[in-house]
């Protein structure tokens, strides 16, 4: 018999799923039309489309864990996918640091000659970027040592079974090797959050001394991309922690910390994208005309 409790929770993930799908499906068909017509794509839409992309496979891996949740799925399916999970997060977080120092590199403003080349080169070095990530990924989830593989698998079924209400005892030596894929493009990030800061701070006192009229030294483009990225370190270093906790078996199955985390970690994805569209001029000015043609048919 259905509880309403398990009506509410299965919309919840139903609604995720399909928000995550609408909102990442639309930056991709958004800039497969830019591609047509142009017969080319940006860097920074080709980053984009790759992380998104990555986005939906992560909301379809998350949703597969509900359905395992709600006793719905068999919990040997996240055995079969558990090379999945691992290729999609660590590629996912590759991504967008990639994403990262591709803002810094064109907005940040340092007067020394590794900056400046990597500003000429960035957009070059993109693909490469992109396939570095992939190939690492695949390297890192398919070559994994066989304890940290059994962990991964142990932990993926534990977690989500029925059956596991007590915490496990923690492996450590695989849990750091797991640790280790997400942690390197993390501390990148912050390197790389940290030069925006820092380049925005001295950009904008720059402009108060100079600055006549009523212009405001905290409009502009170098802004609204440091906060989209400011954002971004936010959600990427909540996955970050929720993906730690996760494989550290912290959180017993049917609590309410359990349930809310999971809740967290399916609305990242949805989250991450608006903040892409609304940093973005195009997404968002396509974002814009699709709303109001949906308001006028109405």
């Amino acid at each position: 018999m259905l509880t309403h409790q398990f009506i509410v929770s299965f919309l919840i993930a139903v609604t995720q799923l399909l928000t995550g799908i609408l909102i990442n499906g639309f930056i991709i068909v958004v800039n497969a039309v830019d591609f047509i017509r142009q017969r080319r794509i940006a860097p920074l839409d080709l980053i984009i489309c790759c992380l998104v992309s990555s986005r939906i496979c992560l909301q379809l891996l998350i949703f597969l864990t509900y359905l395992v949740h709600f006793s719905l799925m068999n919990p040997s399916v996240l055995e079969e996918i558990s090379l999945i999970f691992v290729f999609i997060n660590i590629w996912g977080h590759w991504l967008s640091t990639w994403l990262g120092v591709f803002y810094c590199a064109k907005i940040a403003a340092f007067p020394h000659p590794l900056f400046f080349w990597l500003r000429m080169r960035i957009s070059k070095l993109v693909p490469w970027l992109i396939l570095g990530s992939t190939l690492y990924a695949s390297i890192s989830s398919g070559i994994q040592d066989k304890h940290t593989w059994t962990m991964t698998q142990k932990y993926l079924v534990n977690i989500f079974s029925s059956n596991a209400t007590k915490t496990k005892e923690v492996n450590i030596v695989p849990l750091c090797i797991l640790i280790f894929h997400l942690t390197l493009p993390l501390i990148i990030f912050l390197i790389t959050v940290l030069l925006l800061i820092l380049s925005l701070g001295r950009h904008a006192q720059k402009m108060r001394t100079i600055a006549t009229g009523t212009r405001d030294p905290r409009s502009g483009a170098p802004v609204k991309a440091m906060l989209s990225i400011l954002s971004f370190l936010i959600l990427h270093f909540s996955h970050y922690m929720l993906a730690v906790l996760f494989f550290s078996s912290v959180f017993q199955f049917g609590t309410f910390i359990f349930g809310f985390f999971t809740f967290l970690s399916g609305i990242y994805p949805s989250i991450h994208s608006v903040i892409l569209i609304l940093g973005n001029v195009k997404l968002k000015q396509n974002a814009k005309k699709y709303l109001f043609c949906g308001q006028y048919h109405q």
